[in-house]
């Protein structure tokens, strides 16, 4: 893939409030790329930067080898989709859809057929007389789709399109704009605070904390390696837990680690400044697993002894807290609820196997 945006040293200042410190970017063409982070951190000053919305205090922006110095959001290849949708009430849906054609010089005709094909697109075909205001929230962001891509921009921005619809909704919109963005093959941006929306939709992910970068990977690598315990805290849910570097070959890491004992890791699974000496040891509770009656554990794992502290049933998944000795907070740990297998109760003295390949060691 080419690059089709790149970002150097970009800066942004709203008075004395830094907003973006030193951003360097780049956005490949036809990728799906996240930008997520919490509220306030930056991400939305950034993707209104590259739309056009905000000037930049310093750096560059380029999209598509062209500085974007003093290019107006009208004149860039790009166009965004708002969170509220903007959708026009007292406009048709192809009213609404044909919104930004109104002085493309097209014909009424050729206006017509690219309407249908952009409501065909998006899965409204058949939708054009209806009254905007009748529709629901996922046609409505459906429609601001539609009325975004018929303009045939190099980057569709994404500001937190989805985060008005209910949880179904949202998960269903996920799989449309995944597949929307494959069809269309164009570079989409998505701004999110929510991780999991993040991990399903993106390529790559950019993970912002006060106004810069803290980690940018790919979805799996974000998840499995995070470069640092705010990451880590961040994507998804963590144990952490105490540890201490007794021994480092180069290429394998010896160390003791609260509750688990002493045990051996490659060095590729930790970061580079977690090498030696004290150190955060993360393990992601979906790695733990009980051990019911019966059951042994698989190659590789070993076995720490626990009781059960708290239980949370959620139908396909149990959640569980679990007290070991050495450990001040209980672990995490998620268990797959299939046929046979029981839920334990609150207090039941249970065994707990665990991987030291999904250890993952940070800087402490």
């Amino acid at each position: 893939m080419t690059t089709l945006i790149s970002l150097s040293n970009v800066e942004k200042f709203y008075g004395d409030y830094h907003a973006l410190r030193g951003i360097d970017l780049e956005i490949r063409s036809g990728e799906f790329f996240s930008l997520l982070g919490p509220s306030g951190c930056g991400k939305t000053t950034l993707l209104r930067t590259i739309a056009g919305f905000e000037g930049v205090s310093g750096g560059t922006v380029r999209i598509d080898g062209k500085d974007m110095a003093g290019v107006p959001p009208n004149l860039r290849p790009t166009n965004m989709v708002f969170q509220s949708y903007a959708i026009f009430p007292h406009l048709s849906v192809a009213e609404n859809v044909a919104f930004g054609l109104r002085r493309s010089g097209l014909t009424k005709a050729d206006k017509a057929r690219a309407v249908a094909d952009a409501l065909e697109m998006v899965g409204l075909g058949g939708y054009g007389k209806r009254a905007a205001h009748a529709l629901s929230g996922g046609q409505r962001q459906r429609v601001a789709l539609a009325r975004a891509l018929i303009l045939k921009p190099k980057v569709l921005l994404l500001a937190e399109p989805l985060s008005a619809l209910d949880k179904k909704m949202r998960e269903q919109m996920q799989v449309e704009l995944i597949k929307l963005q494959r069809q269309v093959g164009i570079t989409f941006i998505l701004v999110t605070h929510d991780q999991e929306e993040a991990l399903v939709m993106s390529d790559r992910i950019a993970v912002m904390f006060d106004g810069e970068i803290g980690q940018m990977a790919d979805p799996e690598t974000l998840y499995r390696r995070p470069s640092s315990r705010r990451v880590a805290e961040f994507i998804g849910q963590m144990n952490f837990l105490q540890g201490r570097i007794v021994d480092n070959t180069g290429t394998d890491l010896t160390l003791e680690v609260a509750g688990l004992g002493r045990t051996r890791v490659e060095a590729s699974q930790a970061t580079a400044d977690a090498r030696s000496g004290a150190c955060v040891v993360g393990l992601r509770p979906e790695t733990l697993g009980i051990l019911f009656e019966g059951e042994a554990p698989r190659g590789g794992q070993e076995v720490i002894d626990a009781v059960v502290d708290e239980v949370v049933y959620y139908g396909d998944m149990t959640y569980y807290h679990v007290h070991v000795p050495g450990v001040a907070e209980p672990l995490k740990l998620s268990m797959k609820n299939i046929i046979g297998r029981p839920v334990l109760e609150i207090g039941t003295a249970t065994r707990v196997a665990w991987d030291p390949r999904a250890l993952v060691l940070l800087a402490a």
